[in-house]
């Protein structure tokens, strides 16, 4: 099983921890001006890249807090763990 090192617990069991989805993604100023089709593509279609990506995760069964992670999606490693008020490090 993986370790995911979460920044206030340290690391802790892959099973601790659930997936949110893509960081770093802006709410939409005004959602109830979006188009079904707008909101649709704003709920639903994310970046997919092969390499680092940048996601949010929570540590549901610990400290229940969210945080954010830089995981290389080919190897599945965790490149950066950063809390949401820090800047997103840069990953060469």
């Amino acid at each position: 099983m993986q370790l995911i090192p979460c920044p206030w617990c340290g690391p802790r069991e892959e099973a601790e921890f659930h997936y949110g989805g893509q960081a770093h993604v802006a709410y939409p100023e005004d959602p109830a001006a979006l188009s079904d089709e707008d909101w649709a593509k704003f709920v639903f279609f994310r970046a997919n890249p092969s390499g680092p990506f940048a996601e949010r995760w929570s540590h549901s069964a610990g400290c229940r807090r969210w945080f954010n992670a830089v995981r290389d999606t080919r190897t599945h490693d965790l490149l950066a763990v950063y809390r949401l008020d820090e800047t997103k490090p840069v990953i060469s």
